[in-house]
């Protein structure tokens, strides 16, 4: 289910944290600690992105324009609950959102990213993920339309969690500081997301056991 972190490596930003340094034509120099907030948390940000986008460079420019924003508000974003993370993760969904809405237009591989369809793209990749990690599990099924059904229709959180874990490799610790949330709900929102796929398939997943 867990992929190294180095598999990110193709999802990269073109432009480095020292491009925001002249924003809008006014004197800026990046604080220390969004330098490494950007360090520790663009990649992963740009890996999901790309992923519900089904387009990297349109990635690319969302998470650019995240930490444009990140970096302008910086100060006042340090002081909001939940932390800088949790309210990164929705800036940068918001944002992903907003491009949806504004590119309803089909992506470079031919998939509709209309708002209706915005999950289209991850959900192909979820099921495709969901499919190895519990291979024995779902080994009865005849065709994995149920399954798409079933991730579909997830809450946005479980959503969330299913492609962050299954899709991207990373583990709960890791969705939890990617999230800005406890790894316990990170696991509890796993266990839900499997429970409801079990019900809608009429299958038994089993126990979530996760090594950590």
């Amino acid at each position: 289910m867990k992929g190294p972190e180095n598999s990110d490596a193709p999802h990269t930003l073109s432009t480095s944290v020292e491009d925001l340094n002249a924003l809008h034509g006014i004197h800026y120099e990046m604080p220390t600690s969004l330098d490494a907030f950007f360090r520790m948390y663009a990649r992963p940000q740009l890996r999901y992105a790309a992923t519900l986008l089904g387009d990297e460079k349109a990635a690319r420019t969302v998470v650019h324009r995240l930490y444009t924003h990140l970096a302008l508000n910086w100060s006042a974003i340090l002081l909001q609950e939940g932390g800088p993370e949790a309210y990164a993760w929705r800036a940068l969904k918001l944002r992903v959102e907003s491009h949806l809405r504004m590119n309803p237009g089909p992506t470079a591989d031919g998939r509709s990213t209309a708002p209706a369809n915005a999950r289209t793209t991850a959900v192909h990749e979820a099921v495709r993920a969901t499919l190895n990690a519990m291979r024995e599990q779902l080994r009865a099924l005849e065709s994995p339309l149920g399954l798409y059904t079933a991730i579909a229709a997830l809450p946005e959180r479980q959503f969330d969690v299913i492609i962050l874990q299954y899709v991207l490799g990373y583990p709960a610790q890791r969705v939890a500081s990617i999230m800005g949330i406890h790894a316990s709900t990170v696991r509890a929102h796993r266990r839900q997301a499997r429970k409801r796929i079990a019900t809608k398939l009429g299958l038994d997943l089993g126990d979530d056991e996760e090594k950590e």
